[in-house]
């Protein structure tokens, strides 16, 4: 797995009053969905285009677009419903899934609830969002299960990442033969006891919905 830390001055503003437990959910929001757009400029880099003619007003030319099948963007529910509008400000055109997954906070593992996704992946490119990388064990079973529909090129896209979860994916994807890539705005120091990222900013979808 390519690891890839955006590394950018606006990136650290907005992660440090993301982090701040004074920041209300509104603007834990806004901040989220400003972030999301930095880093989704990171995570686009590679995403696949097209040649495509057009006229301006003085000549003809041609310039690009993205390419068919449109990237798929998958946001993971509940949290990274949060990060969902920050990424389609940059990739308006891309098509949307869903798929639910919840940590077991006795076990730490993931576990799968809905998905809303097509059947036929192939020949897709996938981005995940979902705010934090803590154990790992969500993202390895969302790569495993867009891989397993066919997706050929995935990029998780993430507000935070434990260098415990780096590891984890990355021993966990070894057999892949999918490209995997992370892109996040911060490593943090490590994982607590609990499986929380420290420093990290907290419970990313209580901090962005409320307590539910």
């Amino acid at each position: 797995m390519r690891v890839h830390i955006a590394d950018h001055q606006l990136i650290s503003h907005k992660l440090t009053y993301l982090r701040d437990k004074r920041t209300d959910s509104p603007t834990f929001r806004r901040l989220a969905e400003e972030l999301v757009t930095l880093l989704a400029y990171e995570a686009t880099r590679d995403v696949r285009v097209e040649p495509f003619a057009i006229e301006t007003p003085v000549a003809p030319t041609t310039g690009i677009k993205l390419a068919n099948p449109k990237p798929l963007v998958v946001p993971i529910l509940r949290a990274g419903l949060g990060m969902l509008e920050g990424m389609m400000r940059l990739l308006p055109s891309a098509e949307v899934g869903f798929l639910g997954m919840m940590r077991n906070e006795e076990t730490l593992e993931a576990i799968t609830y809905a998905n809303r996704l097509p059947e036929d992946l192939s020949g897709r490119q996938c981005y995940i969002l979902d705010p934090m990388l803590a154990t790992g064990g969500t993202l390895v079973d969302a790569i495993r299960y867009l891989a397993d529909r066919g997706a050929d090129d995935i990029t998780a896209i993430t507000l935070l990442a434990a260098p415990e979860g780096i590891v984890h994916v990355t021993d966990a994807l070894k057999d892949l033969k999918v490209p995997v890539q992370l892109v996040t705005g911060a490593v943090d120091e490590r994982l607590n006891d609990r499986g929380y990222i420290v420093p990290g900013l907290g419970d990313a979808g209580d901090r962005l919905y409320g307590v539910v």
